[in-house]
């Protein structure tokens, strides 16, 4: 039962286990591909602003694992992320559609608009 209410305030707590998981993982990768992954790691966090569990831990899934597969083939970082680390990151966030954060704030613009049209009607 308190398990629930947790969950309630806190978010799915089987889906922040399976991310500390993933975490793990690219702790454990060796270098330099445990240094790029964070970095990428890092910068999804704040370009994607996924706020759908689901889609995050899918989205982190597949990260971690493009990291561990390199590593295991030897696979340069170049050959990875090429010449525009960005670009790559940004082209990776966008596979993975899910709620994110500013959907609230898109929603909230169009509905001032509507508003303010509604008293300009007035």
């Amino acid at each position: 039962m308190a398990a629930k209410w947790i969950e309630t305030l806190t978010g799915s707590l089987e889906q922040k286990k399976e991310y500390r998981q993933y975490a793990s993982r690219i702790d454990a990768l060796p270098e330099p591909y445990a240094a790029a992954a964070k970095a990428l790691q890092r910068y999804l966090t704040y370009y994607a602003g996924v706020t759908d569990g689901g889609t995050l831990l899918s989205m982190m899934g597949d990260h971690v694992e493009l990291w561990e597969r390199a590593a295991a083939d030897g696979t340069t970082l170049h050959a990875i992320v090429g010449d525009n680390p960005v670009e790559f990151a940004e082209a990776f966030a966008q596979a993975y559609s899910g709620k994110q954060w500013i959907d609230k704030e898109r929603e909230r613009l169009v509905k001032a608009i509507q508003d303010a049209e509604g008293r300009e009607q007035q």
